[in-house]
């Protein structure tokens, strides 16, 4: 979870803006049957590597472009993408790290922050045979939040302000705004429940705690037992050392 802080301009002191999104890649096997014009035979997948909001939400009213560094064997391998969607697609038949570097509108007044993600064309886990066989896409994504920590004021009401709307008669954005900073909302929140090519949610969140806390309790239960059992032993080990200090000759 990167956290950014700006360097220059006045600062919003003790404020601290959200901003969630996904990035990965989603890659499908090639039908020998029908292969796109032009394709090298060597390649057997098309895949694309992706920077994107939650849902699907626009994110480019806070992230300007993103540059995609691929594997050097490909023409032009540092791609960079000006404008939504934030995506490269390709084909090949190897797999390796693409690096992200996701640049800021000019009113953030921040450094470009820097991913990486590994490209993922084959199954690991499940039924492997039987989705190489259906030939289902492959989708490796994750979930991160950018953490803008007091930002500048112009770059506060980019991000308190969302995505542009259709404007809504006078004054319209500009009372959101107002209402967003006296409140301390943030929008572009992450989303309660999953959806379809989205498993990031509060609900999937709350879930994970309860996962995790379930699992402090078995380790916590695990050390207590191997407490008892180190006690026992040392309760052992101090009754043979008087057992042999009482001996003749010790």
């Amino acid at each position: 979870m990167p956290v950014l802080r700006c360097t220059k301009k006045e600062r919003l002191k003790g404020v601290q803006i959200h901003r969630p999104f996904v990035y990965g890649s989603i890659a499908k096997p090639l039908d020998p049957s029908n292969r796109p014009p032009g394709i090298s035979p060597e390649h057997t997948h098309q895949w694309s590597v992706f920077v994107r909001g939650v849902n699907d939400e626009d994110i480019s009213y806070w992230l300007k472009k993103v540059q995609f560094k691929l594997h050097e064997t490909y023409t032009n391998s540092s791609r960079m993408v000006e404008s939504a969607p934030f995506e490269v697609t390709e084909t090949g038949w190897g797999e390796f790290e693409v690096q992200m570097k996701l640049y800021f509108v000019p009113e953030a007044n921040e450094k470009a922050q820097t991913l990486w993600h590994a490209l993922k064309l084959h199954p690991y886990v499940g039924d492997i045979e039987g989705q190489k066989e259906r030939r289902d896409p492959i989708v490796s994504q994750n979930f991160e939040e950018i953490i803008f920590s007091e930002p500048v004021e112009p770059f506060y009401d980019i991000l308190t302000s969302g995505p542009p709307q259709p404007a809504r008669g006078k004054g319209g954005k500009g009372s959101k705004q107002a209402t967003l900073r006296k409140q301390g909302e943030r929008s572009a929140e992450i989303p309660y429940a999953n959806s379809e090519g989205n498993p990031f949610s509060q609900k999937e969140e709350a879930m994970e705690l309860d996962r995790l806390r379930e699992a402090m309790k078995t380790v916590h239960g695990m050390i207590k037992e191997e407490r008892g059992k180190l006690a026992g032993k040392e309760k052992v080990m101090e009754g043979l050392r008087k057992e042999g200090a009482g001996q003749p000759g010790k």
